[in-house]
């Protein structure tokens, strides 16, 4: 922006939306406050939020979302209109509440029309960096997509939602944000298990950020119900106002669009593949048009390592397991590319066709990156994907925790790396080292390391035998050692910590929750009280039998 940085605003009479929203210029359904099972040639509909009223409370706020985002001062936390704002009570000046109209396939079937049943994007800011973010309230009632559901959020769901998004943020993980949190003694009845079991919660509201809310069900809506013309002027929106370096001119602009789509949401996959982030509910409506993260519901960081962990007890059939999340995503990505067909020309669809070919590998080739990344290298050589499979199979076999090996790993000295080292304070390590090929293994990657360091190999495993290259290993080593401990985390939100902090929160405690959100700002450095919290130990026993369903 030109001219002076202006200053953070200290309250709502200061800070204010954009004044026109760029979704003003889509169609808008302004029959509002209706739900309807059907509503056509509309992208979105306009709706006002249900505002919490009874005992409104901030459960916790991100200082970096408020700062950096939204240009607020973190004083402003403090102020009881902030906690009106999220509640839905007091929308700033500028306000255009509206519910996103999306279809989608969940769990593999056509659903037809979704939406948004709970959420209103209240209306778009930009900030001081010039960047345009949609400012949306999660929770805050029944919009016309709410179909027989009653509009609102849980604190339990809400704290985990607000949770993961400023974790991922700051784990590297491309995602949506979440600036707040509040609760109010209003109840609303949730059966969390489906199991006939409902129980009376309290209800609450995030407050959550994206440069867009569009979902690859944004585009299949429109193309199941044969809207083309609204279809394309949403491409068209979509291509102009998030796609800059396409020009609307080009006749190829979707199948650029497309490709660009497909590539980001896989480059975000080989992110959740290597920190162990399984979404859960990989469902059509979740997949962001812009590679991010984004509905966090039954989601899970795995603990003792397993390709086929499932992080949603409702996933009877575990579609949406670890290991399966990229062969998944590249189904989504198949609806993408059929909901576009109308847009194109057959020699169009004919260079889509062969571009879903290259998907697979692609995606393969990024997660194989990722892990390399994470045991520290750089370049990749032959035999390097089976080093890395063989790794991922001894965890698995040995019950290994995903985070902490690869920490420890990238915590061990050169002179540790035998495989007749004692690893009594490496817990994950010391669980690893049990397997029978630990030693073979640890042996090949040393000598991985070696060859990309361009040193000799050392044929004694004495800490006093140089290399030939000394100061080059030594130089490699510090280097080795500060890329892994950049890529790979101490502090991940685990199930147990969640749970934790979600009992404290229900009984208006929100001190966890709030010193949670302060630890993961910075998880890749060790912090005292974290450990002291044991947020790094291995997980208590009863960690691994909690169950995380859709309605969590």
């Amino acid at each position: 922006m030109d001219g002076e940085t202006p200053s953070l605003k200290r309250n709502l009479t200061e800070w204010r939306f954009s004044q026109y929203p760029k979704y003003i210029l889509l169609p808008i359904d302004e029959n509002h406050d209706q739900i309807r099972a059907n509503i056509k040639n509309v992208v979105f509909s306009e709706v006002t939020p249900r505002p919490l009223e009874r005992n409104i409370r901030l459960v916790c706020a991100s200082e970096d979302a408020l700062v950096n985002i939204l240009d607020m001062d973190p004083e402003m936390i403090n102020r009881d209109e902030f906690a009106e704002f999220i509640a839905g009570q007091k929308l700033p000046y500028g306000a255009l509440p509206v519910a996103h109209r999306y279809g989608g396939h969940q769990y593999g079937l056509w659903v037809g029309q979704l939406g948004d049943g709970r959420a209103h994007i209240l209306g778009e800011y930009v900030n001081r960096r010039g960047e345009r973010w949609q400012i949306q309230l999660k929770g805050s009632g029944q919009t016309p997509y709410a179909r027989v559901h009653d509009g609102r959020a849980v604190l339990r769901s809400a704290i985990r939602e607000m949770i993961a998004s400023e974790a991922c943020h700051f784990l590297g993980i491309p995602t949506t944000r979440a600036a707040g949190l509040v609760v109010s003694d209003e109840a609303v009845v949730r059966d969390i298990y489906y199991n006939g079991c409902p129980r009376r919660e309290r209800a609450a509201v995030v407050l959550r950020l994206a440069p867009n809310w569009f979902r690859f069900g944004s585009l299949e809506i429109l193309s199941r119900s044969g809207e083309i013309g609204v279809l394309r002027q949403l491409s068209d929106f979509i291509i102009k106002e998030y796609f800059p370096d396409i020009q609307l001119t080009d006749e190829n602009r979707f199948i650029r669009m497309f490709s660009e789509i497909a590539h980001k949401t896989l480059d975000l996959v080989a992110k959740w593949q290597g920190l162990g982030f399984t979404h859960g509910l990989l469902n059509t409506d979740n997949m962001s048009l812009l590679g991010l993260t984004v509905d966090y519901g039954p989601y899970g960081f795995v603990d003792s390592y397993d390709g086929g962990f499932v992080s949603n007890c409702s996933d009877g059939e575990g579609r949406y397991a670890l290991a399966k999340q990229p062969d998944v995503v590249v189904w989504n990505i198949g609806q993408l590319a059929n909901a576009l067909k109308p847009l194109l020309t057959s020699s169009q669809q004919v260079h889509m066709s062969h571009i879903l070919k290259t998907l697979d590998t692609y995606c393969k080739n990024k997660t194989l990156e990722t892990f390399l990344l994470k045991i520290g290298l750089k370049e990749e050589r032959w035999g390097d994907e089976q080093l890395v499979e063989k790794l991922l199979d001894m965890m698995q076999q040995t019950g290994a925790d995903f985070t902490a090996t690869f920490r420890q790993l990238a915590e061990l000295e050169p002179c540790e790396m035998v495989s007749e080292i004692k690893l009594e304070e490496k817990w994950s390590l010391k669980r690893l080292s049990s397997h029978a090929s630990w030693g073979c293994w640890l042996d090949q990657y040393r000598e991985r390391l070696d060859k990309e360091a361009g040193v000799l190999p050392v044929n004694s495993r004495d800490c006093g035998v140089a290399a030939v290259d000394a100061g080059s290993s030594v130089l490699f080593e510090d280097e080795r050692r500060r890329r892994m401990l950049s890529v790979n985390p101490v502090y991940i939100p685990r199930n147990w910590i969640l749970h934790e902090a979600i009992v404290d929160a229900e009984q208006d405690n929100f001190q966890k929750v709030r010193f949670l959100l302060e630890v993961l700002r910075k998880p890749f450095e060790v912090q005292p009280e974290a450990e002291k919290r044991g947020f790094s130990a291995q997980p208590p026993h009863w960690a691994y039998a909690l169950k995380i369903s859709c309605s969590t």
